[in-house]
């Protein structure tokens, strides 16, 4: 990502079409703390359902998914040659339809006496997405010969998928459009798909290249890299036949954790072992996130062997989801930076600046704290706090104003600075 000749201006993509995605993720971070907030104070009129569930897909849907979507923009040109025609008429329709879709699903969760919207919100997320996995689908398709990261995108992009799907069959019988007889068990899957799925796997695909091209590090073993993604897929495959057929098989959540286990800490290994041992917060991220997955599989594990008291199951949850956050916000702090760059001195711009002027180390670093804080409060204690909720407004809040000045300067750069003359 970092060499340019990797990378020409033809296959990267437009800085909008990532920025917009952060930048959604950003805004609806800074509604889970408000929101959060609220449900603190008894404001709104909800369901206690109503408010777990909108939390949970503020988490997955808004702030989440929208990470992943922009970073694969990104990254699908680097990792694997994949040049998406049109991107920005393209995402433009993919990000438009998203937005929509998921405020619709957040009105239809708060008013559930409402069809109309469970229907709309099914109708205008699902097409959204599905348009974009079938976007990058087609072209990873096309690629004759894979690497381990394009190789487990595709698995990763097919749980995403069929979390989606999954999630219409939910939506449809919320709004009773269908029977929902087998509700329980694909709402199962649906999380499942979402989190040791598309989330994880996405990760672990990307990790594959990113540690080692980032950080100068070892390889990882090539019976990790060439199977772990595939043996993930496969077993969530086998959970699903196993759930619908009502047939439970404990060994495969033993096997799920035990795995993820195995990669964050072999990946920990890697980053102790990396060629530049420079003081960086994407580094502080990426450990954090592989601690806090160790935690979380570790909790997992024991739960699919002992009985575990609830705060503890609840703990899993916790730092699985800030596993999830560390490393999107490892990601963005390295492609922001990096992109603003790369588009404004490939434009000719005599005084591009580098990436350190974009968004400089020392604003990562103090991201980092507040995000550690914010992930310290709620696993300390996990009920909804005025303090928890505070730090996630100022974790979000911190990466919106970072965002926009690295669209500020990006800005300023091609209206204030001269270009060269070829």
């Amino acid at each position: 990502m970092f060499s340019q000749g990797g990378l020409s201006l033809e296959q990267a993509p437009p800085l909008s079409v990532v920025l917009r995605f952060f930048l959604t993720a950003s805004l609806f971070g800074i509604l889970l703390g408000l929101f959060l907030l609220g449900s603190h104070f008894n404001i709104f009129s909800l369901s206690s359902y109503a408010i777990q569930i909108m939390i949970v897909h503020l988490l997955a849907l808004g702030i989440m998914a929208s990470f992943m979507l922009g970073a694969l923009f990104q990254m699908l040109p680097v990792i694997a040659g994949v040049v998406i025609k049109s991107p920005l008429k393209k995402v433009t329709i993919v990000h438009g339809l998203f937005i929509v879709g998921f405020i619709t699903q957040l009105s239809a969760f708060a008013y559930q006496s409402s069809p109309l919207l469970y229907l709309l919100s099914a109708l205008y997320l699902g097409s959204g997405l599905l348009y974009a996995i079938v976007l990058m689908l087609k072209e990873l398709f096309k690629v004759t010969t894979h690497s381990s990261s394009s190789q487990g995108i595709i698995f990763a992009l097919l749980s995403f998928s069929l979390t989606i799907f999954l999630g219409i069959y939910l939506l449809l019988a919320e709004g009773g459009f269908v029977t929902g007889s087998l509700f329980t068990q694909v709402k199962e899957l649906h999380y499942s798909f979402a989190l040791f799925g598309w989330l994880s796997l996405l990760i672990v695909s990307v990790s594959f290249q990113v540690i080692e091209m980032f950080y100068v590090t070892p390889k990882y073993p090539n019976s990790m890299s060439n199977y772990l993604t595939f043996t993930i897929f496969a077993l969530l495959i086998v959970k699903s036949l196993a759930l619908l057929f009502d047939y439970p098989l404990p060994f495969i959540g033993m096997a799920l954790s035990t795995l993820f286990l195995l990669y964050a800490t072999i990946t920990l290994d890697r980053l102790n072992q990396r060629k530049r041992p420079t003081s960086d917060a994407t580094v502080w991220f990426w450990r954090l996130g592989m601690g806090l997955l160790i935690v979380s599989s570790t909790i997992t594990l024991l739960h699919s062997i002992f009985y575990v008291e609830e705060q503890f199951i609840q703990l899993s949850y916790i730092t699985f989801i800030g596993f999830g956050l560390s490393i999107v916000l490892a990601m963005v702090y390295k492609i922001v930076p990096f992109l603003t760059w790369f588009h404004l001195s490939n434009q000719g711009y005599m005084e591009a600046p580098m990436m350190h002027d974009v968004i400089h180390p020392k604003k990562a670093k103090i991201h980092f704290y507040v995000h550690t804080a914010m992930l310290l409060t709620w696993m300390i204690n996990t009920q909804t706090t005025i303090i928890g909720s505070l730090l996630i407004i100022a974790s979000f809040g911190w990466l919106l104003y970072n965002l926009i000045f690295a669209m500020k300067k990006y800005s300023y750069t091609q209206k204030h600075t001269q270009k060269i003359e070829w």
